[in-house]
């Protein structure tokens, strides 16, 4: 889900907000029988909130694409509409993470002319100022090690009195810009989005539209003792655009592609998804993401300098440039990308536990995308290489989730659920076809082998 929310305004990547969910399988969101909890209630350390209506009202094989008219009984409490387009004005001071974005060139150009400027002092030295000057630098050996030692020390120095409790989970986390600034850059972005995405917003009228604004307010409702859930507008968008994808913008943007809606089987997949997203925004995933990608980006600084100070020709340099560039996208970059999907997934099960939802659904989800990229011959990349989990294993990884998931739903007093696992429902349907596929398979097979048979008989 490219709602792991660092934005391109935040970390530079214009691609971050790409499909990231692939191309999915195209079911119609049938609005499965859903009753949830009508009354609040406090259970221990914990509480558990109920929307006045249920999330979707008992009705038979609901389906999002051909839906007339959906009841009225939702209210989306803290969800509200936007009719127009805002934009910025003209001579608004840039907001210091922007203006880091948009130096970040100039710093490494001044670091390769740095590099390249010692390299080529070094090589002008006469042989005998070079021997005088190693004699120096190992004289003065201990005085070096101590200016290099403090250097570093002023390093983490920095890095822990930077350091904030992450909202919900209680994880440190580096924070390097004021979050007032992020939001004046959630805003900028929100316009950016707003433009590409003017002609293809579905009006409020629209069932799609109805279906996410409901989802979005029980979530909210259902988790409004979170101050970061009650406090925070979020307003919905729709856009129609094939893409599998949805994402939250930091302040509280939520915005949805009809693709998704036509990949999710049910209401409880879309609860789980939504709230996942939610989860990015509340655990204020992009200020983490943009800080530590520009922690890093000002270390790097230090060894691109070095790189090309040290290598004899650029073209060296050049090579040690990109494998350092690509050292630092696959040490820290992508798997760090990787621990904020797995903590929203985490989060955003106990927010859609919370309200009520199925959570089983979830990893069925992230299976029935793994089928649809092996049915469309989709090439299976390493983890490693993404910023997001395979879908095999975020599958694993929710199902390990699942109980305490739903012992939190159990605290909050929801309705038992009742019919078979969802899991165990896609593990049958999935051995059916496999099944089905043999069978086709040996009818094939036997039908070329009598053809043949008759051939040869006809030959002969």
């Amino acid at each position: 889900l490219s709602g792991n929310t660092r934005n391109w305004f935040l970390t530079g990547n214009p691609n971050y907000y790409g499909n990231s969910f692939g191309k999915g399988p195209r079911h119609l969101l049938n609005v499965v029988n859903t009753e949830l909890c009508k009354n609040a209630h406090h259970i221990s350390a914990r509480s558990c909130f109920r929307s006045s209506q249920p999330l979707v009202e008992k009705s038979a094989s609901l389906q999002i694409s051909s839906l007339v008219q959906l009841p009225n009984c939702f209210s989306a409490w803290n969800a509200r509409i936007i009719r127009f387009f805002h934009v910025s004005p003209s001579f608004q001071a840039a907001p210091v993470p922007l203006f880091w974005i948009i130096i970040k060139p100039a710093q490494k150009l001044f670091a390769i002319i740095l590099g390249r400027s010692i390299r080529s002092w070094w090589k002008a030295l006469p042989p005998r100022k070079r021997e005088l000057f190693k004699e120096s630098a190992r004289k003065n050996k201990w005085k070096i090690l101590l200016s290099v030692s403090s250097l570093g020390v002023l390093f983490i120095v920095f890095y822990f009195t930077h350091l904030e409790e992450t909202p919900i989970t209680g994880r440190a986390r580096l924070l390097v810009f004021g979050k007032e600034h992020f939001r004046e850059l959630s805003q900028m972005e929100y316009d950016m989005w707003m433009m590409e995405f003017k002609n293809k917003m579905l009006p409020e009228t629209d069932a799609r539209y109805q279906v996410v604004e409901r989802v979005v307010g029980h979530l909210s409702e259902s988790n409004k003792d979170i101050p970061q859930v009650s406090q925070q507008k979020w307003v919905i968008h729709v856009v129609e655009e094939p893409g599998v994808n949805a994402f939250v913008l930091p302040n509280g943007q939520v915005f949805v592609f009809t693709g998704l809606l036509n990949a999710v089987s049910d209401i409880h997949q879309l609860s789980f998804i939504l709230g996942h997203e939610i989860a990015h925004a509340v655990l204020e995933h992009a200020v983490k993401k943009a800080s530590l990608v520009h922690f890093l980006d000002f270390l790097s600084l230090i060894f691109l300098t070095m790189i090309w100070a040290i290598c004899p020709r650029d073209s060296l340099a050049v090579v040690g440039q990109w494998i350092q560039g690509k050292l630092q996208e696959f040490i820290f970059d992508r798997p760090y990308s990787r621990t904020l999907e797995a903590e929203a997934d985490k989060v955003g099960l106990q927010f859609a536990a919370k309200a009520c939802v199925d959570v089983r659904a979830s990893s069925v989800f992230w299976q029935q995308m793994e089928l649809a990229e092996t049915i469309q011959g989709q090439p299976k990349l390493p983890e490693w290489l993404s910023t997001h989990p395979s879908h095999e294993n975020r599958a694993e990884h929710l199902d390990r989730l699942i109980p305490e998931a739903l012992k939190v739903r159990e605290s909050c007093n929801c309705p038992s659920l009742s019919g078979p696992d969802p899991r165990l429902i896609f593990r049958l349907n999935m051995q059916h076809l496999l099944e089905s596929s043999k069978d086709q398979q040996t009818q094939n097979s036997t039908k070329q082998d009598l053809t043949k048979s008759k051939l040869d008989l006809s030959h002969t």
